[in-house]
């Protein structure tokens, strides 16, 4: 099927030729397919970086699309990993946020195949390579402890900061985007901010978001998470009055493939949008900003994604929130959605809901830099979409928990709770060309878990540690194959 868009809109539709097994998907006119899982790989629970500290959580993950290689039915490169605040004892540490660098060799299995036997989950071969540390603009370490009641003020061109008890940039990395000249993007939970970092981790600038997703707590910017290291109080009140909930934050980011916008999108919504409730929490925000000028980031549009909404095993309304965004333009992107509480390494068995969709931004309204931006003007009251605003529009795309795909690679959704059952958190996905000229649309997306660093083999912050109820939790990678038409004439600039 063909379908073209009307002139300026470079998503157009191609002829496709899929498989008995493709699932295709028409999104505004233009088919997608997913080809289905092609790889499945593991980093142990127990690996180590550079630093002797345990590895784990990817919450974000960019793909190095210039180390990509292709020799005949093998793949080779290297993607940055980005975990986030660390191992959570009681409460948070003083983890010192970092980037990890893994080299993969990919060894694609046919769409629809099943693996040779024993080789089950080993078409994904993930190397750590590196790991470097991030510092605040002073190039002093930043932390993952919760700042509870620390505001570093503006100065010069940054804006006011998160700031840890004991003085420290306070972190909760959550989004990667690598640029072509080494500098990167990383989002946060905390602000939740959007960070530019150099090469070597050097934080650069920094960009608030508007007012309206900023946590305040007696009329007063606080970006604590209640999440209290050991001896520390809880913040009060625990919750926010307005803002982002706490630890929904910039949960995904992902630059477009023209390198000109840098789309953010909060885990669920803000506290006066109905993001104070599990079930009212629908309605979260996308920004997207102009990055003509990378120290200065523009907010140039915003919109209301509706999250997807499901009934939980007892039967109650719940909202999946987002974990990971991929731009495929300034007006669409696939988003990660998720329930939370069910996978190996937590009570809950079989996840309800993890799912990619894609998220046209076309018809939506554009409500940047007008009176939702304030903290005080709800775009959502109560969960309730204001009727001047239409929101964006959602195409289910890949169900991860599909099981006949998982069990062709001796992974499950539900009991038994062991280690080939998927873990709880999906927070990680990049993109990169299958490098066939035939399939010039055709592209690995790959997803990667948050472990929560669960190992019974831990070490961070100067102590050893064993995870809860002796989980042990690998690092995972899931490989799709899909077919996202018009990508292939983009520069696809950033990672």
């Amino acid at each position: 099927m063909k379908t073209l868009r009307p002139s300026g809109y470079w998503l157009i539709a191609a002829t496709l030729a899929a498989s008995a097994v493709s699932h295709p998907a028409l999104a505004d006119g233009t088919a997608y397919v997913n080809k289905g899982l092609v790889g499945v790989g593991r980093i142990p629970a127990s690996q180590k970086d550079k630093f002797g500290e345990t590895f784990g959580s990817g919450s974000g993950m960019a793909i190095d699309t210039r180390s990509w290689t292709r020799d005949g039915a093998t793949y080779k490169g290297s993607l940055w990993l980005l975990p986030d605040r660390g191992y959570n004892v009681v409460g948070t540490t003083d983890y010192r946020p970092r980037l990890n660098t893994i080299s993969i060799e990919l060894a694609p299995t046919a769409s629809g195949a099943a693996p040779a036997a024993g080789q089950e989950q080993s078409g994904v071969k993930p190397t750590v390579a590196d790991t470097i540390l991030l510092t605040d603009d002073k190039g002093v370490d930043a932390t993952g402890l919760d700042p509870l009641n620390g505001v570093r003020a503006a100065a010069g061109d940054m804006p006011m900061l998160p700031q840890a008890d004991n003085g420290k940039l306070a972190l909760d990395d959550e989004a990667i985007v690598r640029l072509p000249d080494g500098t990167m993007f990383i989002s946060d939970e905390y602000g939740p901010n959007i960070y530019r970092f150099s090469a070597d981790g050097h934080l650069m600038s920094a960009t608030q978001p508007p007012a309206a997703l900023v946590p305040t707590r007696h009329g007063k910017p606080n970006f604590a998470s209640d999440n209290p290291g050991a001896g520390a109080a809880e913040p009060d009140p625990k919750d926010p009055d307005t803002g982002r909930q706490n630890n929904p934050g910039l949960e995904g980011m992902s630059m477009t493939p023209d390198g000109k916008f840098l789309i953010a999108v909060l885990q669920s919504a803000t506290r006066q949008d109905g993001g104070d409730s599990g079930s009212t929490r629908q309605n979260t925000r996308a920004l997207v900003y102009d990055t003509s000028d990378l120290a200065h980031l523009k907010l140039a549009h915003e919109y209301v994604v509706p999250l997807p909404v499901f009934k939980d095993a007892k039967g109650k309304t719940k909202v999946a929130a987002q974990s990971e965004i991929v731009a495929l333009s300034d007006n669409s992107f696939l988003m990660l959605a998720r329930d939370s509480g069910n996978g190996q390494g937590v009570k809950g068995d079989e996840s309800i809901y993890r799912k990619i969709d894609i998220v046209d931004l076309s018809g939506a309204t554009d409500i940047a830099n007008g009176p939702f931006d304030a903290a005080d003007k709800p775009v959502a009251a109560k969960g309730v979409l204001d009727p001047s605003v239409t929101p964006a529009k959602l195409t289910t795309f890949i169900d991860i928990n599909d099981k006949a795909e998982l069990g062709r690679f001796g992974l499950h959704n539900g009991a038994p709770n062991d280690r080939n059952n998927l873990s709880e958190k999906w927070e990680a996905m990049s993109l990169v060309s299958v490098l066939d000229p035939k399939l010039p649309d055709d592209y690995f997306l790959f997803v990667a878990n948050d472990n929560d660093f669960l190992t019974q083999d831990g070490f961070q912050v100067g102590a050893a540690y064993k995870a809860e109820d002796g989980a042990d939790v690998d690092t995972t990678f899931l490989v799709y194959q899909v077919t996202l038409p018009g990508l292939s004439g983009n520069s696809l600039a950033a990672n």
